[in-house]
This record gives structure tokens, C-alpha cells and sequence, in this order.
């Protein structure tokens, strides 16, 4: 009984031993038994699966050659590193646990997230499509280098904000304060503004009455002037007609003659008379 305990944790401890990793530089790192032999679960970082089971499991696993590399810990094959051509550049080189980190050159940026090709950069309202840019569809802009294109905003942030410009390719919609009612605060209004006013009509109906009355005198004294034009006596001057063999015009004619005599009969005997005064006079 004894020598079937002895035996039991002896193998155990094999067992033990065989199952626990890092036990082996190279090969494989995980593995569990199967019978007298061992079937391997991973390979170290940069090893390959040879065969799955063996006896020894170093033997299950082995490196990969230079120039390739392996990710897959229970892969059989190595992949070839990436060569960077045409406009890529290289930015690290490869090793057995990663592949060659690959750029572009100046101007341009990566297709694809492990830059497998180079593309121009889309600008402003645009947004890549495959190996080239198109532009944003409507109803969606955007407004940085090389992105996707966002659909516009619905709404304005604030509550008190409405939609005053739609959107474009370029930029999303322009949001502006709503229109809040002015309330207007009455004022007590002020003596002086109050009296201000009055006296400003008081000075305006003086001006008019004063002007008033001028206009009426200038008026007064035209209409004045001229009526002593009309009432100047006029002088008449007789009338001297061409004889006629008509009986009432030799007798307006003889008429005429005996009023001038008499007005110059009256003339001599105001002379006559002046004469006459003077040398009592003298």
C-alpha cells in the first residue's frame, strides 16, 4: 500500500512538473499531457506549432524564420513582414512578434488603420471614400480634416436658443437667443419736463401774434397808398377838334373857346390884382 502512495505522488509531481510553463526557454509554453506524451496549447512569442503532440515540448515548437513574424501563439505558419512602398515610408521595423509599422510621406495619410496604402487628405465638408473624398450629403457637414461627415444638430443646446441658420457641408446649424418681450417701465415725469412744454407753446403763439400784426400793418399801409394815388385830381386839357359844317360842333366848339377865355380873363385879373397890391406896398 505504501509503495502504491509512493508511486502516485511521484507521478503527480511528473505531472505537475511537465504541465507548468515557463519550465523551457523555446518551443512550446503551455501544453498538458496526453498518455506518455504532451500536446502543446501555445507557443512561445515568435514560435510556430511544429506538430501538436510530442514527447519533449521543446521539439513541438520552433521560430520563425527572419523576415517573418507570427501573432497567433498556435499557429503552424509565419507571415511574411510587410514591405512599405510607393508613397509609405517606414516608421518600425519588423520583428518575429510584430509586423513592419509602415507611414506616409508628407501631404498624405494612411487609407486604413494598419496603413496598408496612402490617400490625400479629405478636407473641410468632405469625408474619405475608399482612395478618394466626396462630399457630405445633405443634412450633414463637417467641419474638420479627414473626418467623417455628422449629421446636423435637431435642436439648440439652450432652451432660450432657436434655429436661425441651417446647416451646410461645413458647419452644423447657428443657434440664436429667442426674443425675450421688452418691458417697459413707466417714469414719473418731471416738473421741468412737464412745464418745459408750455412755456415753448406760450413763445411760439407770441411769435405768430407778433408776426400777425406786422403783416396786417404792411398790408394797411399798401392798401392806404394807394387809394391817395386814386384820389390825385387830374387835370383836364381841352379838346381841340377839326371845324365841321355840323351845327353841334361848331357849337361844342364855341363852347370850349368861351371857358378857356374865361379862365384866362380870370388869370389877367388875378395878376392885375397882385400888381395892384404890390404897389400899395412899395
Amino acid at each position: 500500500m505504501a509503495v502504491i502512495l509512493w508511486m502516485m505522488s511521484l507521478s503527480l509531481l511528473m505531472h505537475g512538473c511537465l504541465c507548468s510553463p515557463g519550465l523551457i526557454t523555446g518551443g512550446c509554453l503551455r501544453w498538458t499531457p496526453s498518455g506518455q506524451e504532451v500536446c502543446c496549447e501555445a507557443c512561445h512569442p515568435g514560435h510556430r506549432l511544429v506538430k501538436k503532440c510530442g514527447l519533449d515540448p521543446k521539439e513541438l515548437c520552433t521560430p520563425c524564420e527572419s523576415g517573418k513574424f507570427i501573432l497567433n501563439p498556435k499557429a503552424e505558419r509565419c507571415t511574411l513582414c510587410t514591405q512599405c512602398i510607393d508613397a509609405q515610408v517606414l516608421v518600425k521595423n519588423c520583428t518575429a512578434t510584430s509586423d513592419t509599422m509602415c507611414g506616409c510621406r508628407k501631404g498624405l495619410i494612411c487609407g486604413d488603420a494598419d496603413c496598408n496604402f496612402c490617400v490625400e487628405p479629405c478636407g473641410k465638408g468632405q469625408e474619405p471614400s475608399g482612395r478618394s473624398c466626396k462630399a457630405c450629403p445633405h443634412g450633414t457637414f463637417n467641419d474638420k480634416m479627414n473626418s467623417k461627415c455628422k449629421p446636423w444638430s435637431t435642436k439648440c443646446p439652450k432652451p432660450n436658443q432657436k434655429i436661425e441658420v441651417e446647416g451646410d457641408a461645413f458647419n452644423d446649424i447657428k443657434c440664436g437667443n429667442a426674443s425675450i418681450p421688452t418691458v417697459i417701465h413707466s417714469k414719473k415725469p418731471d416738473d421741468t419736463e412737464q412745464a418745459w412744454p408750455m412755456v415753448l407753446s406760450a413763445v411760439t403763439s407770441v411769435v405768430l401774434m407778433a408776426f400777425s400784426i406786422i403783416v396786417i400793418i404792411i398790408a394797411a399801409m399798401k392798401i392806404l397808398k394807394k387809394r391817395k394815388k386814386v384820389d390825385k385830381p387830374i387835370k383836364k386839357t381841352p379838346v381841340i377838334r377839326t371845324p365841321t359844317d355840323d351845327p353841334r360842333t361848331l357849337i361844342a366848339i364855341e363852347c370850349s373857346f368861351h371857358e378857356a377865355q374865361q379862365e384866362q380873363g380870370s388869370s389877367s385879373e388875378s395878376l392885375n390884382s397882385k400888381d395892384s397890391s404890390e404897389q400899395l406896398i412899395a
